[in-house]
């Protein structure tokens, strides 16, 4: 596996710089690292679409499909669609 999977982590600065910035920003370390693990997985996952799929139209499906998977988690732990114990206010 490449260190490029591991480049969407920066991604994780930009809360970082928030959080330095303002006060309405507030992560626990916690949430720094159910969010780098879900970014970690999904490039994971776009870079084994990309590898072992051909044909583009079936890999920007499955590419799509992942994003979506992604961004649904990202708003239920972030709101709580679900109303969870572990989602955000």
């Amino acid at each position: 596996m490449s260190k490029r999977i591991l480049y969407p982590l920066f991604l994780l600065l930009i809360p970082l710089i928030g959080m330095a910035i303002t006060d309405e920003i507030s992560w626990s370390p916690f949430d720094f690292i159910i969010m780098g693990s879900l970014i970690i997985f999904l490039s994971i996952g776009i870079h084994f679409v990309s590898n072992r799929e051909k044909n583009l139209k079936n890999r920007i499906l499955y590419i799509g499909a992942l994003v979506l998977i992604f961004m649904f988690l990202w708003a239920a732990l972030a709101v709580g669609i679900f109303e969870t114990p572990f989602a955000g206010s």
